[in-house]
Formats: C-alpha cells, sequence, structure tokens
C-alpha cells in the first residue's frame, strides 16, 4: 500500500473517531439541546471556513438548499441525543438509507435496484425496532420515545441532505462541494437554534471547554482530515471508514456515562449497522460517503 493512500486512510479514520465522540461530548455539557445545536453549529461553520478552503466555494442557492436538510439534521441529532440514548440517536439516524431509496426516484430520477431493498428491509425493521420496543429511561436518557422520535426525523433529513449531495455532485459547474453545505448548513442551524438557546445563563468553564470541543474538533477539524483524505481514497473505502463512528459512538458514551445499551436497541442496531456494511461491500456498492455529524 502507497504510503500516501495510507496517510489518506488514517486522516478518514481519525475523522471518523472524532465525529464519533459527538453523542458522549453533546450529554457532558451543561447546557441545553438548543444551546448545545445553536453554538456547536455556528463555531463548526467558523472552523470549516478556517481550516478547510473547498468549504469557500460556490456559496449560493443550490448548496444553501442542501444546507437547510444538513442544519435541520444537526438540530435533531443535538436533540435527541439529549433525549435518548447515544446508541439510539446514532443506529437510528443511520437508517437514513431507507428513506434515501425512497426519496432518490422522486428527486434525482434515480431508480432503485431490486437489490437494495432487500438490504432496506432489515434496516426498516431495526429502525421499527426504535420505534416500537420499549425503552427505560436514563439519567442520560430521560425521554427516549421523545428522543428516538426526533433521532428519526434526523435520519429523514439527512436522507434529504445526501440526496442534495449527491445534487451538488452532479451539477459541478456550480462549484459548491459537500464542504459547502455543510458549512452552510452548520451557520443555519446555529441560526435557527439561536431563539430557543437564549438566554444562555452562567456555565463553567468545563462547559465551554466542551461547546469548543465540539465545534472546533469534533465537525471542523474532522472535516479537515476528510477534505485530505478523500482526495485519495476510493469512495467504498472510505465509506467502511467512517461506519465506525456509529461503531465507536455507544461505546464513548458507555465509558463517560455508563450508558447501556438496551437488547432492543442492541437489536435494532445490529440490523441497521449489518445491512449498511452488507450493501457497502457488495459489488457496485455504497459509492460516496455520507457526510457524518
Amino acid at each position: 500500500m502507497p504510503d500516501s493512500h495510507r496517510r489518506a486512510a488514517l486522516a478518514v479514520l481519525v475523522a471518523s473517531v472524532l465525529f464519533s465522540t459527538g453523542g458522549a461530548a453533546i450529554k457532558a455539557a451543561d447546557f441545553s439541546g438548543w444551546q448545545i445545536a445553536s453554538l456547536r453549529s455556528g463555531i463548526a461553520g467558523l472552523a470549516l471556513l478556517l481550516l478547510v478552503p473547498a468549504a469557500r466555494r460556490g456559496w449560493g442557492w443550490r448548496p444553501l438548499l442542501v444546507g437547510a436538510a444538513y442544519a435541520a439534521t444537526c438540530i435533531c441529532f443535538v436533540l435527541a441525543t439529549r433525549l435518548t440514548t447515544g446508541a439510539n440517536a446514532i443506529f437510528i439516524q443511520s437508517a437514513s438509507p431507507l428513506f434515501v431509496m425512497v426519496l432518490s426516484p422522486l428527486l434525482l430520477r434515480e431508480p432503485v435496484a431490486l437489490r437494495d431493498i432487500g438490504f432496506m428491509l432489515p434496516i426498516g425493521l431495526g429502525l421499527s425496532l426504535f420505534l416500537l420496543g420499549e425503552h427505560r429511561a436514563l439519567a442520560t436518557a430521560p425521554d427516549p420515545a421523545a428522543g428516538n422520535l426526533i433521532a428519526t426525523v434526523s435520519s429523514i433529513t439527512f436522507a434529504f441532505a445526501v440526496i442534495g449531495f449527491r445534487w451538488l455532485a452532479r451539477d459541478g459547474g456550480s462549484g459548491a462541494t459537500t464542504l459547502t453545505a455543510a458549512a452552510m448548513g452548520n451557520f443555519l442551524a446555529c441560526a435557527a437554534a439561536l431563539p430557543m438557546a437564549l438566554p444562555l445563563g452562567n456555565h463553567s468553564p468545563a462547559d465551554w471547554g466542551i461547546i469548543l470541543y465540539l465545534g472546533i474538533f469534533q465537525i471542523g477539524l474532522a472535516y479537515w482530515f476528510i477534505a485530505k483524505g478523500l482526495t485519495r481514497l476510493p469512495a467504498l473505502e472510505a465509506s467502511m471508514l467512517l461506519l465506525l463512528e456509529t461503531a465507536l459512538n455507544p461505546l464513548w458514551t458507555w465509558l463517560v456515562h455508563r450508558e447501556v445499551i438496551g437488547l432492543t436497541s442492541l437489536v435494532g442496531g445490529t440490523l441497521i449497522l449489518g445491512a449498511t456494511v452488507a450493501r457497502a461491500w457488495w459489488p457496485e456498492g455504497l459509492t460516496r460517503p455520507a457526510v457524518p455529524r
């Protein structure tokens, strides 16, 4: 394996690890969900502009439209993580390919292969386990039913964002990239959540440190590594490395908060993650890595 390829793979791997720490950090900050959503996204938007040159290109109505879907995803993911377990929030959002399959023929005029329907069945079953199963409330997950529902909304908005990323890629003439939409989306999320976030109140330096970490490192620096890695990695390999986020997110919340995954969540998450991995390894499988939250 050439050194350049190895460095690119390591960059995407580091990005995936940084993304995966979001659940534990969101739960650790003594801010409301709306405050975290607004502050995290505002700082992340600035970090993206400073760290990633591609995020500064092609600003216009197309990436703004895609950014709106991404902004809704960012807000819903934070709110869901504050209400349900980190595992539930990330596993449910990972069911977004199910909604992409439904929406792609309508919005992109891209047909769905029969084999894809087979892979979507376990994802749909896994999602139903989260929505219909009983989930015990915890100190770090006070309202899992509401959190799971918001995470499902996040999964749907993320499907719109992924379709939008594909739309931008096909419309290369605008100069806009996925990173452009991500930067604009973060600023939109900051502005949309801000009215519910005020007043901020008094918080400790440690809490502000967590917010800075979420914006600068968990999103901003992670995207810098993504930008470095994706220039030299095949999309399939990058997609597989980014799936590490879904696997590690529950681990960090367990290590930091001792948040235990229930049996229903474990089975549902295994179905969703297993089907996604299987589809990625299938010939002509996953060709574009989705941008994590």
